[in-house]
């Protein structure tokens, strides 16, 4: 995990962080007032194959794992997110429609735009 460089491929952001378990790692996207910092913590760190975080932020909660597979003479990057945004309890139903026909498709958007990004640069 080259955290300094992850803003060549993950746009608007800037990561600094640590290796090893128990690091931490904070992520600062977005541009002036519309930027926020998502804090991890390394939960496992598996070099050069797993890398599992614990989301710790205000904003972004939950789970990430980056994963790397060697397929033969390839590699496979994985990268999954399973994400508790803060939403209060009493409106989590609607929010998660709305954010299953709203939030789910941007997110995806710009995670495939991110990843294509990230392909050219390996």
């Amino acid at each position: 995990m080259d955290w300094s460089r992850q803003h060549e491929w993950v746009p608007a952001t800037v990561v600094r962080g640590g290796t090893g378990v128990g690091a931490e790692v904070a992520a600062r996207t977005g541009f002036g007032p519309a930027a926020f910092t998502d804090t991890m913590v390394i939960t496992e760190w598996e070099p050069p194959r797993r890398c599992v975080v614990r989301h710790t932020g205000r904003v972004v909660r939950g789970g990430g794992v980056f994963e790397v597979a060697a397929h033969g003479e390839f590699s496979e990057f994985t990268w999954t997110e399973l994400l508790d945004l803060p939403v209060p309890a009493v409106v989590r139903p609607a929010a998660t429609a709305i954010g299953r026909w709203t939030v789910a498709p941007l997110g995806r958007l710009i995670l495939d735009y991110t990843l294509r990004r990230f392909a050219r640069l390996v």
